[in-house]
C-alpha cells in the first residue's frame, strides 16, 4: 500500500499516483475522499484504502466507488452496511485497531466479541486489519511491544489466517523491525527517497530536488545589512545572489540565521539573513562566476532535506508537504 495522501507529500499526487500504479501495487492509501477522487480522475484504477475515520456525509460516496474504508466503531460499521445494502453491493473494509497510536481504531476493551458483532452486517467483507505505529523512529521498545500486541488482537480475534491483508508497518517499521507479523506494507516517506531511521538512509535515493535560480547579483560592502530586521551585517565585501524562492513557496522561513546553505555551481553558499516570503539572499563569494539564471539547488542529492527539516526545527514531512502550488512540479521519466 503506497501511501499517497498531502499530495503524495508534497511531490504531486497525480503524477505520483501514475507512476506507483504502474508498479502493480494493491492500494493507495489516501487520507481522505477529495485526494481519492483526485486519483480517479487522473485515470488511475489501483484500489484505494481510506486511511482515518471518514464521516457519514463521506460515506455513500466511498460505497459507489468501491473504496476501501478502515472501520473505527461499530456505528461507522453498520452504517458502511445498510449503505451497500441499498446499493445492491458487498462492500471490502478493514478493521482499524488501535494498539498505541490514539488516533482512531477498536481499543483493547472492545475487541472481546468484536468479529460477532460484525459478523451480522452481511454486505461488509471484512478483508483486512491494520494499525499505526507512533513511534517506530524514535521509541524501539514501544514498539516492539506495540508489534507484539498486535500479534495476540490477530490471535484473539480469529487468528491471521482470518484476515486476506494484516498491515501495520509504515516506513520505520519496515526499516527497522520485524516483518513477519503482516504480509502488507504501508511505506509513506521512505517512497520519497527519506529515511526515518537515519543508518538507513544510504540504501534509498533522492526524488525530490526543490530549485530555484537566481534573480540578481550585487557586492555589498562591509557594513551592510541583509534581510528584515539587520539580522545579518556583512563583515567584508560580499558577493550576494538574490534567489527567487521564500517561504511563500514553502521553503521554511524557520532555517533563518541558523547557518542552512543552498548549493550553486556545486558549491555550498550559506543563506544571509531572514528568509522573506518570495526571494532569499545567499553568500556566493567562493561559488565563482554566479551570473543571473543560475540554477540553486534548495534542497535534493547535495543539500539533504533532513538537513533542512532540522535546521528548521521541523521534520522532513512539514517540509515535503508545505511545498506550495506555485512550485512547478517537473517529473523525469514522466510516463504520461
Amino acid at each position: 500500500m503506497a501511501v499517497v495522501k498531502a499530495g503524495a507529500y508534497g511531490h504531486g499526487l497525480e503524477a505520483v499516483a501514475k507512476a506507483l500504479a504502474a508498479e502493480d501495487i494493491v492500494f493507495l492509501g489516501v487520507a481522505n475522499v477529495a485526494e481519492a477522487r483526485r486519483i480517479r480522475h487522473a485515470g488511475v484504477a489501483t484500489r484505494i484504502y481510506l486511511l482515518g475515520p471518514t464521516w457519514a456525509g463521506e460515506r455513500e460516496e466511498i460505497v459507489a466507488r468501491d473504496w476501501t474504508p478502515c472501520l473505527s466503531s461499530l456505528a461507522e460499521a453498520e452504517h458502511f452496511n445498510r449503505l451497500a445494502r441499498a446499493a445492491g453491493m458487498r462492500l471490502k473494509v478493514h478493521i482499524a485497531v488501535d494498539t498505541g497510536m490514539g488516533r482512531g481504531g477498536f481499543l483493547q476493551d472492545q475487541l472481546p466479541g468484536l468479529m460477532a458483532a460484525l459478523e451480522p452486517l452481511a454486505h461488509l467483507e471484512i478483508e483486512g486489519i491494520g494499525s499505526h505505529l507512533p513511534s517506530a523512529d524514535e521509541d524501539e521498545a514501544f514498539t516492539r511491544t506495540q508489534i507484539a500486541r498486535y500479534l495476540a488482537i490477530l490471535d484473539q480475534l480469529g487468528g491471521p489466517a482470518r484476515f486476506k491483508w494484516r498491515h501495520l508497518l509504515n516506513s520505520a517499521g519496515l526499516l527497522g523491525y520485524d516483518r513477519t507479523a503482516c504480509n502488507l506494507a504501508r511505506p509513506g516517506l521512505m517512497l520519497y527517497g527519506v529515511s526515518p531511521l537515519p543508518h538507513f538512509q544510504d540504501q534509498l535515493a533522492t526524488v525530490m530536488t526543490l530549485k530555484s535560480r537566481v534573480t540578481l547579483v550585487r557586492t555589498l560592502p562591509a557594513g551592510h545589512g541583509v534581510s528584515y530586521g539587520r539580522q545579518f551585517v556583512t563583515t567584508r565585501p560580499t558577493r550576494v545572489a538574490t534567489i527567487g524562492i521564500g517561504y511563500g513557496d514553502g521553503y521554511p522561513r524557520h532555517v533563518s540565521g541558523q547557518g542552512a546553505e543552498v548549493c550553486v555551481h556545486g558549491c555550498h553558499c550559506p543563506i544571509l539573513g531572514r528568509v522573506t516570503m518570495d526571494q532569499i539572499m545567499v553568500d556566493v563569494t567562493a561559488a565563482g562566476d554566479v551570473i543571473e539564471g543560475d540554477e540553486v539547488e534548495m534542497f535534493g542529492p547535495h543539500i539533504p532535506v533532513a538537513v533542512i527539516a532540522e535546521k528548521a526545527g521541523t521534520i522532513v514531512w512539514e517540509i515535503f508537504t508545505g511545498i506550495t502550488p506555485r512550485v512547478v512540479r517537473c517529473y523525469l521519466g514522466d510516463r504520461g
